[in-house]
């Protein structure tokens, strides 16, 4: 059976006083019970297999002794799970992985209702909460959902769609005396769903094709026809996210915003498919910190690379909201290439707009 491709609707909430405590308390738990299923699957990797049941038959009771709920601790071992899963694909000794400095609890799959954490139509968000001697309570959040996500939550409530909950802690400390706690809910739905209600076009103007080449600080579009001729460029700039301590969810809001102009241009400019480079195997490996060792050496900038891949994963859950195919080439030889610097010197184009030139012809 294919996997099910999702799309994550974001919320953000801020609470303080009891609630923050009770949110704060959970996400530790929840934190302990991923490093005792993170340290007990090392001890046990020789005889791990591919099968989520077998890692909740093995496992599932570490994470419960420590947050006892069984929606919470099989979502600790699926966390772990799909670590391990991403390991192997990256070929990346299991070893080596090191739980970052998240904090976060979710849900361990989609259900109506998310049941431990539940959004209504007004958007509020219902969580299930426990303190550190295990006592449970359920606490009631207003939050402010991302740009355009509002009806859309609606939807999600009046059509029962099934969906996978998690709460992420952006930010903790104390203001005025009081505890506070900052962070993001992220209710993941299907990425059906979540298309047939905000599709633009349902078919593309044209039959060019669209080379992208995504950047830290900016997208580069390069538009070829059937025959590889070159016939328009253009750079979609977003220098400011890239300042240190630029506001996260301001960043990925100005970033979103110029994914959609790039789409548009090239829906109007009569392009029919997105072409984009293959990013890695990322998965739950953003939540970890690696050790350098064999596969990942000293000038892998690791974070840069993740910046790049939510973009590319950004444009390709977009571009069919446009009509838009998308096909992923090799990034192997789009820059630092021969062929990329006679890109550059016949055309007279800097190196991204090459690249993204590049990209465009390996689809031909």
């Amino acid at each position: 059976m294919a996997k099910q491709v999702m799309y994550t609707l974001k919320l953000s909430f801020n609470a303080c006083g009891e609630k923050a405590k009770k949110i704060l308390s959970t996400a530790w738990l929840f934190k302990i019970a991923c490093h005792k299923v993170l340290n007990k699957s090392k001890e046990l990797r020789d005889v791990l297999v591919s099968s989520k049941i077998a890692w909740i038959k093995l496992f599932k009771n570490y994470a419960y002794e420590l947050i006892p709920n069984k929606r919470y601790s099989y979502g600790a071992v699926y966390l772990v799970y799909s670590m391990w899963e991403s390991s192997k694909k990256l070929d990346i000794d299991y070893y080596d992985i090191e739980l970052s400095d998240w904090l976060l609890f979710q849900h361990y799959e989609r259900e109506i209702n998310g049941n431990v954490i539940r959004v209504y139509g007004d958007t509020s968000v219902l969580i299930t909460t426990y303190d550190y001697n295990g006592t449970k309570d359920r606490i009631l959040l207003k939050t402010r959902p991302n740009r355009g996500y509002v009806e859309l939550l609606k939807k999600v409530v009046e059509f029962k769609e099934k969906y996978m909950p998690r709460l992420i802690i952006r930010d903790y400390g104390i203001r005025n005396n009081r505890l506070y706690v900052t962070g993001e809910i992220h209710i993941a739905v299907s990425y059906s769903f979540y298309l047939s209600n905000v599709k633009r076009y349902s078919k593309p103007r044209g039959s060019l094709i669209g080379g992208v080449d995504v950047n830290s600080d900016r997208i580069n579009l390069a538009i070829i026809d059937s025959e590889g001729r070159l016939r328009d460029i253009k750079t979609f700039w977003f220098r400011e996210v890239t300042a240190k301590g630029y506001p996260r969810r301001k960043a990925w809001s100005i970033i979103g915003m110029k994914i959609h102009e790039m789409l548009k241009y090239a829906y109007n400019h009569g392009v029919s498919t997105i072409i984009l480079e293959n990013p890695e195997v990322i998965g739950k490996l953003k939540l970890v910190w690696i050790k350098n060792g064999r596969r990942l050496h000293k000038n892998y900038n690791w974070k840069v690379m993740t910046f790049r891949n939510s973009i590319i994963e950004r444009i390709m859950m977009k571009a069919p909201i446009y009509g838009l195919h998308v096909k992923y080439v090799n990034p192997r030889g789009t820059t630092h290439s021969k062929e990329h610097n006679e890109i550059m010197k016949h055309y007279g184009l800097d190196r991204h707009t090459a690249s993204a030139y590049h990209i465009a012809l390996k689809s031909v």
